[in-house]
């Protein structure tokens, strides 16, 4: 099921955008027939085991940061339930879910076949995921090493630069040139990074491979335009995007909790509603200053 109602848990095949239950489906009883007596019991133990498997709960909202870790789980393939997090209803720092992430943010996951372990960050989400299921970062020292670095250079550059550009841009209830300036152009600067490393030629941005380092750079450069920044000029990003966007995962992902508007921002109507509805909830709103 792609739409969420917000607040509302739901049931999600990565595989294919399905609802499906948690679990795996039981094996067939026919292929007990070809199992040794001596084998018997602990392969219906087995059974029993991955019949209990309940999967990963993934509280999020349609965010760069929130696509971080729905991309991922939609390159994994393994089921997860979705609950759409109500942002404007602050409902992110309701106590039930700060028990889960105690700084009352999203994205964060519960892994229920963990004893319902708490994993908060979308960084620490993706390198948790990608850790417990041996894809997406490799175990080699150099190459490990590298994919965490394009990784924290999203978390510590494009991230908080890209956000307070979109801020100022975008929501600020007055325009502040300073800030505007300051921020747009250091996001861009951060974006020349990236060009500058793929044009060796490199199609991925660590290791030689897609991972998560292409994922999280990507989620939030898939918005750039919401940062007054444009990558006409930086025909490797380009190309490296456009590469990532192809990929069905990442579209299921984009649309998680809900479909996303990719044309939203060519409408000056659509721009301008989401603009304030920003504002409102983070009591930048004209008529709340």
């Amino acid at each position: 099921m792609k739409a969420l109602s917000f607040g509302v848990s739901t049931t999600r095949a990565a595989a294919n955008g399905q609802a499906t239950p948690c679990w795996p489906a039981h094996f067939s009883v026919v292929t007990l027939f070809f199992v040794t007596g001596a084998a018997l019991a602990p392969r219906l133990r087995s059974v029993r085991s991955m019949a209990q498997k309940q999967g990963i709960t993934l509280y999020t909202a349609g965010t760069p940061n929130g696509w971080k870790a729905s991309i991922l789980l939609e390159e994994l393939g393994i089921p997860f339930k979705v609950h759409a997090i109500t942002m404007s209803k602050n409902e992110q720092k309701e106590p039930w879910f700060t028990k889960i992430n105690p700084n009352g943010r999203i994205p964060a996951i519960v892994d229920h076949d963990e004893a319902d372990l708490s994993v908060f960050e979308s960084g620490a989400i993706m390198i948790y995921l990608a850790e417990k299921t041996g894809r997406f970062l490799p175990t080699d020292v150099r190459k490990r090493a590298e994919v965490i670095s394009w990784l924290m250079f999203q978390m510590g550059g494009i991230g908080p630069m890209q956000g307070q550009a979109a801020h100022f841009v975008k929501f600020a209830p007055e325009k502040i040139e300073y800030g505007i300036k300051r921020y747009t152009s250091e996001t861009k600067r951060l974006y020349g990074v990236i060009e500058k490393a793929l044009s060796d030629g490199r199609q991925w941005l660590a290791a030689g491979e897609y991972t998560i380092a292409d994922m999280a750079n990507f989620s939030w450069m898939f918005v750039h335009h919401m940062a007054g920044v444009s990558i006409d000029d930086l025909p490797n990003v380009k190309a490296w995007m456009q590469r990532i966007e192809a990929r069905p995962a990442v579209q299921r992902g984009i649309d998680t909790p809900q479909p996303f508007d990719r044309e939203a921002h060519k409408d000056p109507k659509k721009l301008q509603e989401t603009i304030e509805n920003v504002r409102k909830f983070t009591g930048t709103h004209s008529s709340e200053k």
